[in-house]
């Protein structure tokens, strides 16, 4: 039986402010494991959360084949926003293409940031969905 990890307070606080935003909002941990997304996220995502439960991000975002909107192109983790915010610490923002689980293609700008507990203590990140 794997052992449960205990998440770290901002991750607890961040899946709170989170859970009371209307806006589409998912969070990962210093991993890069999904470890929640809120309601609105579900619409955008075409599945619940519940459903779906933690797993790590590249395995998750492998499902809906994010792509460039200009050319096509698949776009790879570490250039999507929330692989830039994981592996370079750094906010980014970006208009993806992407078959949502429901097998809706959707277009959406991706904005995510960096969580730190402290200066050099990354614990995760927050990646907001926008519609244009």
């Amino acid at each position: 039986m794997a052992a449960v990890r205990q998440k770290h307070l901002v991750l607890i606080l961040a899946r709170e402010f989170a859970s009371n935003l209307a806006t589409p909002t998912l969070i990962t941990d210093e991993r890069g494991h999904v470890v929640y997304y809120n309601e609105a996220a579900e619409q955008v995502l075409g599945r619940s959360f519940a459903e779906v439960g933690e797993m790590p991000f590249d395995e998750w975002t492998a499902q809906f084949s994010p792509r460039s909107i200009e050319t096509g192109e698949p776009i790879p983790l570490e250039r999507r926003p929330t692989g830039i915010a994981l592996y370079e610490r750094r906010a980014a923002h970006e208009r993806l293409r992407y078959t949502s689980i429901d097998g809706t293609v959707r277009d959406n700008a991706v904005t995510a940031f960096p969580l730190f507990a402290h200066t050099d203590e990354l614990v995760g990140t927050v990646t907001i969905f926008w519609r244009e």
